[in-house]
């Protein structure tokens, strides 16, 4: 079974085996209810393949037996009858006339090649038949797959969508990206060769032994011997190979992890001088992958014989007890001809379904990857369209009441804050790490949703509104900058929700500073970057980043330790900047460095997921609190820099 092994190298299937794999097998067959007109024209077309074809060796038999009347009846005596041909024969060899007793030949007569050819074209026309229809059930099942694949993408988009940030700072980013692409390929790929082979496979074991039973039930009987082995060999081979299987996944996975890894950390292992640990790591884990892939394959290959060992013990049965009812007269040789076909048509889809096995369980394992994921739990739905409220006027006024918020329901983080922010104010927010300051913007974004209390934007709670009302008014600057692939333009002007003209795009990269260094690039603002932002020094790319938010024009802006990537200079020329930004804007500000927000209207010191202390920066220096023993603090490690 190479398919499998294949399929795990190249992209990295589920590495465990289905847990319920009834339950989510039902659950996938579901997902074709929608195409059920589709289906039924499929299983005619595929029933009336597999028809065709099992009658097809009954016509041959018929031709068989035609070219053997022709030469038994070549080489008798004309002018007698066939009756009295074969009493001739009984009294010297009486195993020859019960033999020929089954031949419908005629003395002094040879063949009849009419009759013979209109028998083959019989035949020809049955084969052609089948191939046609089996060929418009394959177009039939691949449409009916894709369009079901095509579902389950789009409703794993969808779900992605309506799923919280909790969600995604629980999940591994690769686990997420993982489901959404290589399950979703490994269950097309499983369905692609498993549903229309697996239903050929069937209904031929139905319709050949339906034919061995009416030519001889002692000779399907006979057949029949063997399927207990075939089901014995394949179970015993399946349960030997699964679990090699999935050690060659699990390798696989280690191995791809340490190429990604060191790809991306190349320039540490250089600097580091790793490189012979790194390769001394990959040869271990390469020969670890060669191990598992070899002790997989083998076991997974020798099923292909053990079956085609138990398909030519069968065979042997099958042509020893035909010879013997041919001899005895009770079947003709075209019946046993046509029988011994019917065994390789019998043996062959036995075959396939033993060997369909681990692809099954892998994709339903997939499947059930997805489901999970499907059924994740989502963020509270958004208020129908027109029903949810928005403030008459968005101006920009911020006031949280008494408002509660707990990641884990133990362990409580904010506790009964309030805070009142009016328009056009600069809100600047400190305090040590875990203090909770990133958390209270996500809350104002919805990125969460408060367990008690409520935020108000100009007099409306936010929750009654729909988040796409709510965040189109917001503006946000993160100290991890994200670019898109594309042009350095297309990635500022991202930022609008409608169309924007170049000069807009300038414009707003003048304002952040960002249009000089951008001009010196070797296509301007049509270079080209990566999602990596290739290229590109780290400053520049917050630069690049702070335009796309001027060019939002937002009411709130929201910069969480946004120029913590920018030199000095640029940084005192980006403070500038969000002044002239901030007129008339409301402007939250998450900042470790406290130079930067002395001209803050009000500056929030958060202790424990509380405000300890709020004020000017003058006014939280005379306090002597928690505020000027910050700055102090980064006052004392400056001069200690210096030194």
């Amino acid at each position: 079974m190479a398919g499998p092994g294949g399929r795990m190298m190249a992209g990295g299937a589920p590495t465990d085996r289905s847990m319920d794999f009834k339950g989510s097998s039902k659950r996938l067959l579901k997902r074709f209810a929608a195409e059920k007109a589709t289906l039924y024209v499929m299983l005619v077309a595929v029933a009336l393949s597999v028809a065709l074809s099992v009658v097809g060796p009954k016509i041959l038999g018929k031709a068989t037996d035609l070219v053997f009347a022709g030469v038994v009846g070549r080489g008798m005596d004309a002018g007698t009858t066939k009756e009295q041909a074969v009493e001739g024969l009984r009294k010297g060899n009486s195993g020859l006339a019960d033999m020929l007793s089954k031949v419908d030949f005629t003395p002094g007569q040879g063949m009849d090649f009419d009759a013979i050819g209109r028998v083959l074209l019989v035949a020809l026309a049955v084969y052609v038949g089948a191939g046609l229809l089996m060929l418009v059930s394959t177009r039939l099942s691949i449409r009916v797959i894709n369009r079901v694949v095509f579902q389950l993408r789009e409703d794993i988009q969808t779900k992605l969508s309506r799923l919280p940030l909790s969600y995604f700072d629980r999940a591994k980013r690769g686990e997420v990206l993982s489901r959404a692409t290589n399950d979703i390929d490994n269950i097309s790929q499983t369905m692609q060769q498993t549903m229309g082979q697996l239903i050929n496979s069937l209904l031929t074991i139905v319709g050949v032994l339906v034919m061995m039973f009416w030519i001889s039930p002692l000779l399907a009987l006979v057949a029949l011997v063997t399927v207990p082995l075939s089901v014995v060999v394949a179970a015993k081979v399946g349960k030997r190979s699964q679990p090699q299987f999935v050690q060659q996944w699990k390798v696989t996975g280690k191995l791809n992890a340490h190429i990604e890894e060191m790809y991306t950390g190349h320039t540490l292992v250089k600097v580091f001088g790793r490189q012979d640990e790194s390769a001394r790591d990959f040869a271990e884990q390469n020969e670890a992958l060669y191990e598992a892939g070899f002790k997989a394959q083998f076991n997974s290959g020798i099923m292909q014989p053990l079956m085609m060992f138990v398909s030519n013990l069968n065979y042997v049965l099958i042509a020893v007890v035909g010879g013997l009812r041919v001899a005895s007269g009770a079947l003709s040789i075209g019946d046993v001809q046509a029988f011994i076909q019917y065994s390789r048509q019998f043996s062959m889809p036995l075959t396939q379904v033993a060997s369909m096995a681990n692809l099954v369980q892998s994709g339903i394992a997939s499947a059930e990857r997805i489901f999970e994921l499907l059924d994740a739990e989502e963020q509270d739905a958004d208020p129908s369209k027109g029903e949810g409220e928005f403030p008459g006027e968005l101006r920009g006024s911020v006031s949280l009441e008494n408002v509660s918020f707990r990641y884990d329901p133990e362990k409580p983080l904010i506790e009964d804050l309030s805070l009142s922010v009016e328009p056009g104010h600069t809100v600047a927010i400190v305090g040590p790490t875990g203090a909770g300051k990133t958390t209270l913007v996500n809350l104002l974004m919805r990125f969460y949703e408060v367990t008690g209390g409520r935020i108000a934007l100009d007099g409306v709670d936010i929750a009654k509104m729909s988040r796409d009302d709510l965040r189109s008014g917001i503006g946000m600057v993160l100290q991890d900058t994200w670019l898109f692939g594309g042009t350095i333009a297309e990635n500022i002007a991202y930022g609008a929700s409608g169309d924007v003209t170049r000069e807009q795009v300038e414009e707003a990269a003048r304002a952040a500073h960002a249009d000089r260094f951008i001009r010196t690039l070797p296509d301007g603002y049509d270079t080209v970057i990566d999602d990596e932002g290739s290229g590109v020094s780290a400053g520049e790319k917050q630069l690049i980043t702070i335009a796309r938010a001027f060019l939002s024009d937002p009411v709130i802006l929201v910069l969480d330790e946004a120029t913590s990537s920018v030199d000095t200079r640029t940084e005192v020329l980006i403070q500038k900047a969000m002044a002239g930004l901030a007129h008339g804007r409301t402007s939250f500000v998450i900042a470790h460095r406290l130079s930067t927000i002395r001209d803050a209207d009000v500056i929030l010191v958060m202790e424990n997921g509380s405000i300890v202390e709020q004020g000017t920066h003058d006014e939280l220096l005379e306090a002597h609190g928690a505020y000027a023993r910050l700055y102090a603090a980064q006052f004392a490690q400056a001069v200690a820099e210096v030194d």
